[in-house]
């Protein structure tokens, strides 16, 4: 086997499954003291069954919900600001951490695309969040490069 240090990412996308949530998304931005008053109120956590992120950092606090989480927590938001109606496409590839220049090839697929992308990554696998009104030409940019769409 290759070593992968050495493998390309073109390759590695070329093996690639991309996979379309069927959910739609939403970003939240939080101060940390909206943040705090959110969680204090139990009925107001996302459910266990469907994907989210929370991402704490210096400056705000980032919560991704698919949308029936939006809609249940909408109330406890305040006046956070959000950007609703993203789509998160997953490879299916697992990456470990000496994969170099993955997702600065599929942000470049999109980009000569004209396709705004938001990367996001788990440990093992890539994601991007796309605007709803972008994936069908998203999918037809990455189509060639990719072992499958689904």
């Amino acid at each position: 086997m290759e070593n992968s240090k050495s493998q390309d990412p073109r390759e590695l996308l070329a093996g690639s499954r991309v996979i379309v949530a069927a959910e739609s998304f939403s970003l939240v931005s939080l101060t940390k003291e909206q943040w705090s008053a959110l969680i204090r109120d139990p009925e107001l956590s996302p459910r266990m069954t469907a994907p989210f992120m929370i991402l704490m950092d210096a400056f705000e606090v980032t919560l991704l919900l698919d949308d029936v989480d939006f809609a249940n927590i909408r109330s406890g938001l305040g006046q956070a600001k959000t950007e609703r109606g993203f789509r998160m496409l997953t490879f299916d590839t697992i990456l470990d951490f000496t994969h170099v220049g993955f997702m600065a090839e599929v942000t470049r697929i999109l980009a000569d695309a004209g396709i705004s992308v938001l990367p996001l990554s788990a440990f093992s696998r890539d994601h991007i969040l796309i605007k709803q009104n972008d994936l069908a030409n998203a999918l037809k940019a990455l189509g060639p490069h990719v072992a499958d769409l689904c």
